[in-house]
């Protein structure tokens, strides 16, 4: 079975998706956002296809497209929707490894009685924990990191983002007993060409075997 690999994050807009979308082009890996929130503008699987230079048979589609930027919950909620976990089995992509991004942190509701974290546990699927460098993340990312091994769920390391703060990343690592991965800096401009630069020179495609 090829590998498959669940991109979460400590909190929403941190930066998984372009993460999720590097990582997707350094593995030569398809890509699944099983559930979509927001529609009007470029959805997360437009982005991953577009940074990573995926083809479209490449970008698994989601399960859930809703309409409103909001919880998967409240947004399905607003459609007329109720998110069934039985229709979130992970898809067969062949020998491709899988990037499965899930949507803002752990904790995010799916329905009124299945958070985001219920799902990875029933997959049981190794985790890259995503994690801000800004102040706060020492707290967020810890909380994160103990959910996660409450409910015996694999993490594989802790990938960083945003400018360098060595003093965060080392406690959070260390708090944590978690490997480091890498920093994936703020890139400006933001292409699919500085996206795998900045790839090929901040991680090892090894850490990320399972």
């Amino acid at each position: 079975m090829s590998s498959r690999i669940v991109v979460t994050g400590t909190d929403t807009g941190i930066g998984k998706t372009i993460f999720s979308a590097g990582l997707a082009g350094f593995l030569g890996a398809s890509y699944w956002k099983p559930v979509q929130s927001g529609l009007d503008e470029e959805t997360d699987a437009q982005l991953v296809a577009r940074l990573a230079g995926l083809s479209a048979d490449r970008i698994v589609p989601e399960r859930y497209r809703l309409r409103t930027p909001a919880s998967p919950h409240q947004s399905a909620a607003i459609d007329g929707v109720r998110i069934d976990p039985a229709a979130l089995h992970v898809p067969d992509v062949g020998s491709q490894p899988l990037v499965i991004e899930g949507a803002g942190g752990l904790m995010v509701p799916l329905n009124d009685d299945l958070l985001f974290i219920d799902i990875f546990e029933r997959w049981r699927l190794p985790v890259v924990l995503c994690a801000r460098t800004a102040l706060g993340t020492i707290n967020h990312s810890l909380l994160s990191v103990e959910a996660l091994r409450q409910r015996r769920i694999d993490i594989l390391g802790v990938a960083f983002i945003g400018d360098s703060n060595p003093e965060s990343e080392r406690a959070i690592c260390e708090f944590g007993q978690m490997r480091r991965l890498g920093r994936l800096p703020l890139l400006s401009p933001l292409t699919e060409d500085t996206l795998r630069a900045a790839f090929k020179s901040s991680f090892r495609s090894g850490d990320f075997d399972t």
